[in-house]
């Protein structure tokens, strides 16, 4: 079982999967600060200069903080405002990957037409050999 595993784990597939996990997480992060440090600031400001992230309804009455943060720790909030930064984010990420991966369709397109435009070349010595001797035999 141990072998298996080893065998497993050598493989290219799962250190590529664990580079793009390690890579994805860092790009998340990256998204977040985007949207947190960035984006809804700039939301905030056109739309009368409030915080999304503060934005709940207490569920409990013993809720009374202005801040998400401090009512949280009173009791039951519901954080809409912070649920509307997180659809941001992936929204922002979702439309990140989908442009990644549109270019690389393309590149991989237009090397597939590269290919396909190029010429064959002169066949391998051995080919035209056989060639040769095929069009020597059937001369007789």
């Amino acid at each position: 079982m141990l072998r298996e595993f080893q065998e497993f784990i050598a493989k290219g597939n799962v250190m590529d999967l664990a580079v793009g996990v390690i890579i994805g997480g860092a790009f998340g992060l990256i998204v977040s600060s985007l949207v947190g440090d960035i984006i809804m600031p700039v939301v905030g400001a056109i739309f009368g200069g409030f915080d999304f992230s503060n934005y709940f309804l207490p569920l409990s009455s013993s809720v009374t903080a202005v801040s998400l943060e401090e009512a949280k720790k009173q009791g039951a909030v519901f954080a809409y405002g912070n649920f509307f930064t997180v659809v941001i984010n992936f929204l922002i990420l979702a439309w990140i990957i989908f442009l990644m991966v549109k270019g690389v369709n393309t590149m991989r397109r237009r090397l597939e037409k590269q290919k396909a435009a190029e010429p064959a070349g002169p066949p391998p010595a051995d080919v035209a050999l056989l060639t040769e001797i095929r069009d020597l035999l059937a001369k007789k």
